[in-house]
């Protein structure tokens, strides 16, 4: 066995519970989706294994693109558990990259709102533009999927379901037109949006894992 790549300190194995699993999930790393062995999982992280053979990935390549960015996108489909997490460490176990990571921010879909929402949706709080009904407005997204977007814009806004709205988002290079799926106003009179994508190529879409639905075997 290959010494181990340490990304950072790892918390004492002994601090958390630990509890063995044989579960299936997904792994989203340099805009890639790679099914992974859940070995063992506590309240603050997970270790998990990927099969180099049926993944196409190796130990060097998960460092070099460690190299830039440790948060990567999980999923764990019978336990609902959706969210990000930093890679501490990662090995080599014959054709098995053993991969250690602490949870960073994590959901539990308690009533699996993922599947029925087709897409994982990714948290992400960044700026953007909108135009609606021929008024522009600066809004901060709440999560991005592959599907669609929820945004925030701190006023009021006019809308109606079904409404096209043009929108420009920098972070992910997004840009084109969406419709409105739901719309919200809090107590403050702000407004919350969510929209579904119109007239964009999804697979132009990069940063966000799909996640959909997987059958695992």
């Amino acid at each position: 066995m290959q010494q181990p790549i340490k990304i950072s300190n790892m918390i004492n194995p002994r601090q958390y519970f630990r509890k063995n699993f044989a579960l299936s999930g997904l792994l989203f790393i340099g805009n890639v989706e790679h099914e992974m062995q859940v070995l063992n999982l506590s309240i603050s992280g997970i270790l998990a294994a990927i099969d180099t053979s049926a993944n196409l990935l190796n130990e060097r390549d998960v460092f070099l693109l460690l190299q830039q960015s440790s948060i990567v996108d999980i999923y764990i489909e019978n336990l609902n558990l959706s969210g990000e997490a930093e890679i501490v460490r990662v090995d080599m176990d014959d054709e098995k990259i053993l991969i250690g990571m602490e949870f960073k921010q994590i959901s539990y879909d308690v009533e699996n709102l993922l599947y029925k929402r087709k897409a994982y949706r990714k948290s992400m709080t960044a700026p953007g533009q909108a135009l609606i009904a021929e008024s522009f407005y600066e809004f901060m997204t709440r999560n991005v999927s592959v599907d669609g977007i929820m945004i925030y814009i701190d006023e009021h806004v006019d809308l109606q379901l079904n409404m096209i709205i043009e929108f420009k988002f920098d972070k992910l290079h997004l840009y084109g037109e969406s419709r409105v799926i739901w719309f919200e106003y809090d107590e403050t009179g702000s407004t919350v949006i969510g929209m579904e994508y119109l007239h964009m190529e999804k697979s132009e879409i990069t940063g966000i894992p799909r996640f959909y639905h997987y059958d695992f075997k």
